[in-house]
C-alpha cells in the first residue's frame, strides 16, 4: 500500500468516526428532547389544569357562575389530555359530580370535587416523577454511549496521529541524511529500501543517482585536476600580477608575479582578509584603494600606473580592477562574487612614451625660438619699417602671421604637455573667488563673441565660498571651454556660465553650456585624450586636440574633476570642480 492510500484511509476513518459520534450525539439529544416535550405536554399541562380547577373551587362561594364556568373549561381541556391509567375514571367522576353540584350546590359535593381534583393532580404528579426518573436513566445511558464512542474515536485518532506522520517523516529523515552525506561527497551512504510506497520509489531512484554520481566523480576527477593544473600553470606563468578577492574581501588567488611585487609569499596571503594584509603592505593598500573606488568612477581610458622596484630597476605596472558578476540560478538573479586585480607590465610602453615626451619637449623648445623670430619679422614687414608693401602683400603677410600664431599656440600646448608628463608644471595655489575668475574670462572673450553675435549669460552667486586654485591655469581652462563653445554655437546663440556649491559643500562646480550640435556618447570621453579630434561637420581643422587634455590635467592637479554632459542636437555642458579653500 502506498503512502497516499495510507494517509487517505486514515483521514477517511477519522472522518467516519467524527460523523458517527456526531450522529449518535444528535440522536440522543433529540430523544431526550422529545421525552421532555411529552412530559410537558401530557402531565405538566394536566397539573396546571388541576391548579386552575382548585382556584375555581376556592372562588365558587363568592362568584359561583364565573367559578363554575372556569372549572368546567379546565375540566373540558383535561378531558382532552388524559394520558395516565385511571385518569379517565377520575375525569368522568369529576364531570358527573360537577353536574350534580350545578343542579344542587352542596358542601359535600364541592368537597367531592376538590378531592377528585387532588386525585387527578396526584396521578399526573406521580407520572411526572416516574417519567423524569426514566429520562434521567436514559440520559445517563446515552452519556455513557457517547463517552465510549468519543474514547474510541480519540484512541483511533491518536493511533493515526502517531503512526501516519511518522510514516511520512521517517523516509524523509533517511533521505535527508543521505543527501547530507552526498553533499559532503560521501556517495556510499545509500537509503535502505524497506517499503514499496513512494518513499521506496524515491529511495531506489536516489540510490541509482548516488551510483551515477560516484561513477561521474571518478571519471571526471582526473580531467578536472588536469584542467585545474593547466589553469594554474597559465596563471603562474603570466608576466603580470594577478590577485583574486572574493565578495567577503578575502584573498583567493595570488600568482608568483603578484607575490614578488607584494614582497610576501603566496601561501601567506591566501585566505587572508584583504584589509588585514593592507595594514602591513603599502602596495596592497594602494590596490585596495582602486578596488574600493566605485566602478562608475574608475578611469576607463587611462588606468593608474604604479612605479615599482623589481630586480633592482624601476618597472611600471598599470592597475586594472574587474568585478566578477555571476548568475545565481537558485536566486534567479545576477550577483557579485568577487574582483580581479591585475598589474599589467607597461614598462616598455612607458619608455616609449617617455622617449616621445622627450622628443616633443625638445622639438617644441627648438621650434619656439624660430617661430617667435618669424612672428617678429612679420610684424616688421606689416608695419612698413623695412619698406612699403602693397595690399596683396599685406593679405599674404596676414595669412602667414595667422598660421604662425597657430603654430606658436601648438608649440605652447606641446610644452605644457611635456611639463605635465614630467611633473615640472608649477601651480600657484591661493584662495580666490570663482566670480573673479569667471568675470576675467568673460571680459577676455568678448571680442570673439562678436562675429557670431553671441551673448554670454553669467550666473555666479556672490555668496559662494572662495576656492583653492591656480588663477592663471583655471582661467586658461575656462577660456578654452568658452572658445570651444563659441566655435560650435549657432549664429546669435547664447553661452551660459553657472557656478554653485557642489553636493557635500566641499567643492564648487562651474559649468559652461552651449547650444551647439552636441557630442555623441562614444566621443564624450575620447575628446579628453591627446591629439584626438571628433568629426566636425563645420569643417573646422584648426585645433591640435590638446586643449581639453591639458584642461583636464590642470583641473585634476588642483584636486578637481572635468567632464562633459551632452546629447546630439541639444548642445554640450562642460563641468569642472575646484576644492573650497580651507
Amino acid at each position: 500500500m502506498n503512502l497516499k492510500t495510507k494517509i487517505t484511509l486514515a483521514f477517511v476513518t477519522m472522518l467516519l468516526l467524527l460523523l458517527g459520534v456526531s450522529a449518535f450525539t444528535l440522536f440522543s439529544l433529540n430523544r431526550l428532547d422529545r421525552t421532555a416535550r411529552n412530559v410537558l405536554q401530557d402531565n405538566f399541562y394536566s397539573v396546571e389544569l388541576g391548579q386552575r380547577m382548585l382556584r375555581a373551587l376556592d372562588s365558587v362561594q363568592t362568584a359561583p357562575p364565573v367559578a363554575l364556568s372556569s372549572f368546567r373549561e379546565a375540566l373540558t381541556r383535561e378531558a382532552g389530555n388524559v394520558t395516565e391509567v385511571g385518569e379517565q375514571a377520575v375525569v368522568d367522576s369529576l364531570t358527573a359530580t360537577l353536574a350534580r353540584y350545578e343542579r344542587l350546590p352542596q358542601a359535600a359535593t364541592a368537597a367531592r370535587l376538590r378531592t377528585l381534583t387532588y386525585r387527578m393532580i396526584d396521578l399526573n404528579t406521580q407520572a411526572l416523577t416516574r417519567k423524569n426518573e426514566a429520562a434521567n436513566r436514559t440520559a445517563t445511558q446515552q452519556q455513557r454511549y457517547v463517552l465510549a464512542l468519543l474514547t474510541f474515536a480519540l484512541l483511533t485518532s491518536l493511533l493515526f496521529v502517531l503512526s501516519v506522520p511518522e510514516a511520512a517523516v521517517g523516509g524523509l529523515r533517511k533521505l535527508t541524511a543521505s543527501i547530507e552525506n552526498a553533499t559532503n561527497q560521501d556517495y556510499s551512504s545509500s537509503i535502505p529500501v524497506e517499503s514499496h510506497d513512494e518513499f521506496g520509489t524515491v529511495a531506489r531512484a536516489f540510490n541509482r543517482m548516488l551510483v551515477q554520481l560516484q561513477d561521474y566523480r571518478t571519471s571526471t576527477l582526473a580531467q578536472l585536476m588536469a584542467e585545474r593544473n593547466r589553469a594554474a600553470s597559465i596563471v603562474n606563468n603570466l608576466d603580470e600580477g594577478l590577485l583574486l578577492v572574493d565578495e567577503h574581501r578575502r584573498v583567493l588567488l595570488v600568482n608568483p608575479v603578484a607575490a614578488e611585487l607584494l614582497g610576501q609569499p603566496a601561501a601567506g596571503l591566501l585566505g587572508q582578509p584583504a584589509d588585514e594584509v593592507a595594514r602591513h603592505n603599502d602596495l596592497f593598500r594602494e590596490l585596495l584603494r582602486h578596488l574600493d573606488t566605485p566602478a562608475a568612477q574608475r578611469p576607463q581610458e587611462a588606468a593608474p600606473v604604479l612605479t615599482l622596484a623589481r630586480n633592482g630597476e624601476e618597472v611600471y605596472y598599470r592597475v586594472a580592477v574587474n568585478d566578477v558578476i555571476s548568475f545565481n540560478e537558485a536566486l534567479d538573479k545576477m550577483e557579485f562574487v568577487g574582483s580581479i586585480l591585475t598589474l599589467h607590465n607597461v614598462s616598455e610602453f612607458k619608455k616609449l612614451d617617455q622617449a616621445k615626451s622627450n622628443f616633443l619637449a625638445t622639438v617644441s623648445h627648438e621650434l619656439k625660438t624660430p617661430l617667435s623670430s618669424i612672428n617678429f619679422s612679420l610684424k616688421l614687414l606689416q608695419n612698413g619699417k623695412v619698406g612699403s608693401v602693397n595690399e596683396e602683400q599685406q593679405r599674404i603677410l596676414a595669412t602667414i602671421k595667422q598660421e604662425n600664431q597657430r603654430l606658436l599656440k601648438l608649440v605652447g600646448e606641446l610644452i605644457d604637455v611635456s611639463r605635465l608628463e614630467s611633473g615640472n608644471i608649477q601651480l600657484n595655489f591661493q584662495p580666490t573667488q570663482v566670480r573673479d575668475i569667471v568675470q576675467f574670462a568673460a571680459d577676455t572673450i568678448q571680442l570673439q563673441l562678436q562675429p557670431k553675435q553671441l551673448t554670454l549669460d553669467i550666473q555666479v552667486p556672490a555668496e559662494l565660498p572662495p576656492v583653492r586654485a591656480d588663477i592663471e591655469k583655471t582661467t586658461w581652462v575656462l577660456l578654452n571651454l568658452l572658445a570651444n563653445g563659441i566655435r560650435y554655437s549657432p549664429e546669435q546663440g547664447q553661452l551660459h556660465i553657472r557656478a554653485a556649491l557642489a553636493a557635500g559643500g566641499q567643492q564648487v562646480e562651474v559649468l559652461v553650456q552651449d547650444h551647439g550640435p552636441g557630442i555623441a556618447p562614444q566621443y564624450q570621453e575620447k575628446i579628453f585624450q591627446r591629439f584626438v579630434q571628433i568629426p566636425d561637420k563645420t569643417g573646422y581643422r584648426g585645433g591640435s586636440g590638446l586643449g581639453l587634455s591639458i584642461a583636464r590635467e590642470f583641473i585634476g592637479s588642483q584636486g578637481g574633476q572635468l567632464w562633459v554632459e551632452s546629447e546630439l542636437g541639444s548642445g554640450s555642458t562642460f563641468r569642472f570642480t575646484l576644492p573650497v579653500a580651507g
